[in-house]
């Protein structure tokens, strides 16, 4: 789900760890304990490898010490801002395959796009890139796809293009996305401007979603602390 699924989208060249969504069960949970231990994987950093935790939104942490995949971050989480639960999730996922002809159950597109959009600098290039290549690769798209393209778009010139080519799909996603009465304007400074307050309200929103997340980590870094210095 995170810059792995972007390598098999064709939006990046490589990433340094790998992101997992995971149906957050017991006996789904041993088996990932199995998956880790071959990976002689440890866990690094708050929170513990816990079900409550992963319920709550947090993500679990592990690296890998297996000689195929040295040093590898593998980042564990069940329950995301902005995205559907793990079981619609499953449902609409897609299966991508490498260059080895290995298969991955990734994220649908559109799932990847809510997930990338965070705080964080380097989600909103990856976003830009993955619907250019969205848009790059298909021919003939269907009324979806333009609906996608319309509503995720980071991109002022591909923006006018679909709103010039299709006003009354623009005229029916306005309400959802109101920087779209200004998609078709040859007006690129002001596209920019919009397009920079939106991704600022997601940035706080996400802000927000993490506040106390972030509170509960500093709490569990400091009884870990004081542990380790009664022993």
């Amino acid at each position: 789900m995170g810059g792995q699924a972007c390598v098999l989208y064709g939006a990046a060249e490589f990433s340094r760890d790998t992101d997992i969504a995971v149906l957050a069960s017991p006996e789904n949970l041993d088996l990932l304990r199995a998956a880790l231990r071959e990976l002689q994987a440890r866990r690094i950093v708050v929170p513990p490898f816990d079900i409550q935790y992963l319920l709550r939104g947090h993500a679990v942490h592990f690296r890998s010490y297996h000689p195929e995949a040295p040093q590898m971050r593998i980042d564990v989480m069940s329950v995301m801002r902005g995205v559907e639960h793990f079981e619609t999730l499953w449902s609409r996922r897609a299966q991508l395959t490498s260059d080895e002809g290995t298969f991955f159950d990734v994220f649908s597109l559109a799932d990847l796009v809510r997930a990338k959009k965070t705080q964080r600098d380097k989600d909103w290039p990856m976003v830009r890139r993955l619907l250019e290549a969205d848009y790059s690769a298909t021919e003939h798209p269907s009324a979806e796809q333009l609906k996608f393209w319309l509503l995720e778009s980071r991109t002022p010139e591909m923006l006018r293009e679909l709103a010039l080519a299709h006003p009354s799909v623009v005229n029916e996603l306005v309400g959802i996305r109101p920087l779209l009465r200004v998609a078709a304007n040859d007006d690129p400074a002001k596209m920019e401007m919009a397009l920079y307050e939106e991704e600022q309200a997601e940035r706080a929103a996400d802000r927000r979603y993490w506040e106390p997340l972030k509170l509960e980590l500093t709490a569990l870094r400091q009884t870990a602390l004081q542990v380790e210095e009664e022993v």
